[in-house]
């Protein structure tokens, strides 16, 4: 077939020695409702116990600053989706920025991030399902929420957006009924409850660690925005649109966190920490029930697992197919990852490979929520800092020394210290796997398969 000269987005994708494969079907709305979905902005519902009880009741604290951090990263990603408007997200930044073999380790921390999530989604929707129809299996729950999402993402990029926008107007829904129902609860002093300002702020109880030590719990449901940018290629508009919709996407659902997370509080005004582990594992669906009845709770506990189980999971697995369709296409994994599907123009077998490591992991991880949420948070913040260090790199001797010095090593230093209060499990198990990576890309170089990219420019 003969072609013509690159124009515009597909001239971007050609400076970097690239073809346009993927379809550019998705708008600025589309990605920012892309973002909102990923983060899910009623995330706080299966987690508010546990960050509850990190920050001693101090949650739409925790959130607010975990927003901050969050916004240095999002920061940065803005700047390299415009230097390096490519899939592959972190990997490709890191790469083309600092190094290829540091690309390579980035894009392996993003990985563990991006294979669990789907997992953990699953294992999360199967658990609030066993509370709302307990006749049926949980492992039964995960098979059917893998093999809809599948076939959603099968169907190509715009049955995906269609789908985002339903799931992401439902959970809207969820969350209006919740602010209002909550805000007349508290207005009536249910529970004890008074309007004031001690969940955003309790001189008796703060301390910077304490707070940091609960934002390594809550720092997961900011996961989902740096997704945008593995769009790069299917979206109109090139970088511009990706890292507007990161930045809004973001600022968005932080708010929508700190309302949510500020009503529940008030509504606990005696506690600072739950009794035990299922009395904080169930805290937002208590909550429900406290302002409306058993109703409210079996719909939250419903919204919760449409949200993570579909909604969330489908698009993880949509990042997670071009994360390694990107890395595929540059050698870095196998080559039966980069194939496109003529007609979908979708990554149809790497969309297949998550959906498979999916289903056997989450058959296997079937209720430990604890342990794949701490994992999936030591990818993305090592994947963060690498970031981080990148766009100081790669706009060294740049005239904007506030956004190309200053921003990221804020978020460096913010990350680092999330990073250095998480769960010892999680450092544990994400070292491991970091040094896997590391034997993974020995071996690529002693087989002779470089980490270079097909053409290495530096877009100054």
């Amino acid at each position: 077939m003969t072609q013509h000269a690159p124009s515009g987005d597909s001239a971007d994708l050609a400076r970097f020695g690239y073809t346009q494969e993927l379809k550019r079907q998705l708008g600025l709305k589309d990605l920012l409702i892309y973002g909102l979905v990923f983060m899910v902005p009623i995330a706080p519902f299966s987690i508010f116990g546990g960050v509850f009880d990190a920050s001693h009741g101090m949650v739409p604290l925790t959130y607010l600053i975990g927003f901050v951090a969050m916004l240095f990263t999002a920061v940065s990603y803005q700047q390299m989706s415009r230097a390096f408007p490519v899939a592959g997200s972190v990997y490709a930044y890191v790469g083309r920025g600092l190094h290829p073999a540091l690309g390579f380790l980035a894009g392996w921390a993003i990985l563990l991030d991006y294979l669990l999530v789907p997992t953990l989604l699953y294992v999360i929707g199967a658990n609030a399902m066993a509370n709302v129809i307990p006749a049926i299996p949980q492992p039964l729950w995960i098979v059917f929420f893998v093999g809809l999402n599948t076939l959603v993402n099968l169907r190509g990029i715009e049955t995906t957006a269609r789908a985002n926008r339903l799931f992401l107007y439902g959970q809207l829904a969820v969350l209006l009924v919740f602010v209002v129902l909550a805000s007349l609860a508290i207005s009536r002093g249910v529970n004890g409850a008074e309007w004031t300002l001690k969940p955003l702020y309790n001189s008796q109880e703060f301390s910077l660690p304490l707070i940091f030590s609960a934002l390594s719990v809550a720092v997961l449901s900011f996961l989902g925005f740096d997704a945008i940018s593995t769009l790069s290629e299917e979206t109109r508009g090139g970088s511009r649109v990706v890292g507007r919709a990161t930045l809004l996407a973001l600022t968005l659902v932080a708010a929508l966190f700190m309302v949510q997370t500020w009503l529940a509080a008030l509504l606990q005004p005696n506690l600072i920490q739950y009794p035990d582990a299922d009395a904080s594992n169930n805290a937002f669906y208590e909550i429900g029930r406290l302002i409306a009845g058993p109703w409210l709770q079996v719909v939250i506990a419903l919204a919760v697992a449409i949200g993570a189980a579909i909604a969330n999971a489908l698009v993880a697995q949509a990042a997670t197919s071009r994360l390694l369709f990107a890395m595929a296409r540059d050698r870095q994994l196998p080559q039966f990852l980069r194939q496109i599907h003529p007609v979908t123009r979708v990554p149809q077998r790497a969309i297949l490979l998550v959906a498979a490591l999916s289903l056997g992991l989450g058959l296997f991880f079937v209720g430990q929520i604890n342990l794949l949420a701490s994992m999936c948070n030591f990818g993305a913040l090592t994947a963060f800092l690498l970031l981080h260090v990148a766009v100081a790199w790669h706009h060294r001797g740049a005239e904007r020394p506030l956004l190309h010095g200053l921003v990221p090593l804020l978020g460096f230093i913010v990350l680092a210290y999330v990073l250095f209060n998480a769960d010892i499990y999680a450092k544990v198990g994400g070292s491991c796997w970091m040094v896997l990576g590391l034997a993974v890309l020995a071996f690529l170089r002693l087989s002779g398969r470089t980490t270079e990219f097909k053409a290495n420019d530096a877009v100054h």
